[in-house]
């Protein structure tokens, strides 16, 4: 998610999950290899275990990529060949490779032989008018020959002529059950299912026919959700964190990093879903929205506006 899923946002939806795989936003293998490596890469050890997810269509330049990824210490490469924005169009990469398997598949093999960690693969079940019954077997029996091994399917198509990223993600009709028959006739893969997932209760259903889910704007939006992850997925039996705790580390972690010379909106935009649906959440919402582009502002518009959460839901309990 291009934007989103920053260095300040794996952060702070760690401290919600300790056994959840993150991704990076989706990266051009060009900017890597041109670009401030430091800036684009660098991530806090806590992340872990975290994927790189990269762009692009030369064999050679995403191999480069992908090594640099892992000697920063990624623990997976993710190739993106799903994302279907403009910019993505006009550099030939993103979904717009789903037409051209055979390349996808020699990048693939490119990464696999440059990295010792897994190298995976995100995608669409299609784009404009294939016919996802037969192209998407093929697309997948294609890239699999390269040795791939792991495919993480966004359940809807990509309408590249039509529809902008923001209808691409919202008009193209969701198939769970492409992806399902996907897993049944390819056994041997590790199928992950993606798109429209907005509960942990969704992801539960969709384990009894894949092998994994991804969350993206659902855990985006309502980050809290992650917080339930551990227990209810990976069975752990350590408790949750409470939102006070994930704020109060997210203080000492947006003072270390203003510090450092990074934004304070940069971090905070990540949290204005923590209090979703609770009492207090617009105020929430509202006081860090208002606040964090201040002069002089610093992280203790955190802790100020998480003691008016906890008031209002304080009235909220006495009636008030």
């Amino acid at each position: 998610m291009i934007d989103w899923t920053d260095r300040h946002c794996r952060y702070f939806h760690r401290l919600l999950t300790r056994h959840a795989f993150l991704y990076s936003e989706m990266i051009t293998a060009a900017a890597i290899l041109h670009g401030d490596v430091e800036h684009l890469l660098g991530f806090d050890k806590s992340e872990h275990e975290l994927a790189l997810q990269l762009a692009g269509s030369d064999p050679q330049a995403l191999a480069k990529a992908a090594r640099i990824g892992e000697t920063f210490g990624y623990d997976e490469i993710n190739f993106n060949v799903g994302c279907p924005s403009d910019r993505v169009q006009e550099g030939r990469f993103g979904a717009c490779l789903m037409a051209t398997p055979a390349l996808v598949a020699e990048c693939m093999g490119a990464m696999r032989e440059a990295v010792q960690i897994p190298v995976t693969i995100k995608h669409r079940l299609g784009i404009d008018d294939q016919d996802t019954e037969g192209t998407l077997d093929k697309f997948v029996d294609t890239v699999a020959a390269s040795g791939c091994r792991t495919f993480i399917v966004h359940a809807r198509k990509a309408w590249l002529e039509g529809l902008d990223p923001k209808q691409n993600r919202e008009i193209p009709p969701l198939d769970y059950d492409r992806v399902h028959r996907l897993k049944r006739d390819f056994p041997e893969l590790e199928i992950i299912i993606n798109g429209g997932l907005a509960s942990l209760a969704d992801s539960q259903r969709q384990l009894a026919h894949v092998d994994g889910v991804m969350l993206g704007r659902g855990a985006y939006q309502e980050p809290f959700l992650l917080a339930a992850v551990d227990a209810a997925i990976y069975d752990a039996k350590t408790p949750s964190p409470t939102r006070r705790e994930v704020v109060e580390k997210m203080i000492a972690y947006t003072q270390d990093q203003m510090d450092r010379g990074a934004k304070l909106h940069h971090i905070t935009r990540h949290m204005l879903g923590l209090y979703h649906a609770r009492p207090g959440a617009r105020a929430w919402r509202r006081h860090i929205s208002e606040n964090a582009h201040k002069p002089g502002a610093n992280a203790e518009i955190l802790r100020e506006a998480l003691e008016i959460v906890q008031e209002q839901a304080r009235n909220s309990r006495t009636g008030i």
